[in-house]
């Protein structure tokens, strides 16, 4: 009898010694198995889409944050306190893991409001096909203003930024172009900032136009004429002085010199001649 007990003892233990293995077994082959299916998963991710553009600038808060510090603090002091750092997570909560086709005024509004200041009366520079130019003009005279030269512009001006609905939520490699999608962050984005700088104008404002293209200098479809030339307020400005700008070969204006910095050989950059004195 002991004999029998022991051996149906050793059979138990050698059962349950095989479920332990068994279900150890099972356990091993359950994380292999989801391992497996994870990295299944991860590589079947949605991929960034792709467009025609160049991608979000690199370094994008830094630069961002770099150009909202110079300007408050450096550049004009006079706009007062502003919430760089507000501002910048205000931008990026505006675009990132969005599609970028798909961008509304409401994303920017917050960052409108954060950013925004007054202009002084008779200082608004309004451009269509001149920016070079309009720039170079408001650096060497201080009488002027372009949105460039506003706290918004000057952080956005040739930066570029967009969202995708991947990870991480910011596309680096490309962005839509305007013939792409209509409601792209670049687009939605500079509409919004002339809105509001041609909202703020007062007093006398100065546009610049190109009149040596062959579309016209004036056209309905630009950012001046579809957008800044229907807000600026008649109870604000009192005035409207239109630049048509030519070539450099073209009638005599206030920023010729400008323009012969650029093309000193000109001939109508020569405003001396050699003369042969007589005794």
């Amino acid at each position: 009898m002991p004999f029998r007990q022991g051996s149906a003892r050793t059979r138990q233990r050698t059962v349950l010694l095989v479920g332990i293995v068994v279900l150890l077994a099972a356990l091993v082959l359950a994380v292999v198995l989801a391992s497996v299916l994870t990295r299944g998963k991860q590589e079947v991710s949605p991929k960034m889409l792709k467009w025609k553009d160049r991608g979000t600038t690199k370094n994008l808060q830094e630069v961002i944050l770099g150009r909202c510090y110079s300007y408050v603090m450096a550049r004009y002091p006079q706009v007062g306190d502003k919430d760089c750092l507000k501002i910048w997570e205000s931008l990026k909560h505006g675009f990132i893991y969005k599609n970028p086709c798909n961008i509304t005024p409401e994303d920017y509004q917050p960052l409108m409001e954060l950013a925004s200041h007054p202009i002084p009366c008779n200082k608004s520079l309004f451009w269509s096909k001149t920016s070079d130019l309009a720039h170079r003009y408001t650096k060497s005279n201080q009488n002027f203003l372009t949105l460039e030269d506003t706290l918004l512009g000057y952080m956005a001006d040739r930066v570029s930024w967009c969202g995708d609905p991947s990870a991480p939520g910011i596309n680096y490699e490309s962005c839509p172009k305007r013939s792409e999608c209509e409601s792209n962050p670049s687009s939605v984005f500079w509409k919004m900032a002339s809105k509001m700088f041609a909202e703020a104008a007062c007093g006398v404002v100065q546009v610049m136009l190109n009149g040596s293209v062959e579309v016209g200098a004036f056209r309905s479809s630009s950012i001046f004429g579809s957008i800044e030339v229907f807000n600026l307020n008649p109870d604000k400005v009192s005035a409207v002085h239109i630049w048509l700008m030519h070539d450099i070969g073209g009638p005599q204006r206030p920023v010729q010199l400008l323009q012969c910095v650029h093309n000193p050989d000109h001939t109508d950059c020569r405003l001396c001649t050699n003369t042969t004195a007589t005794p």
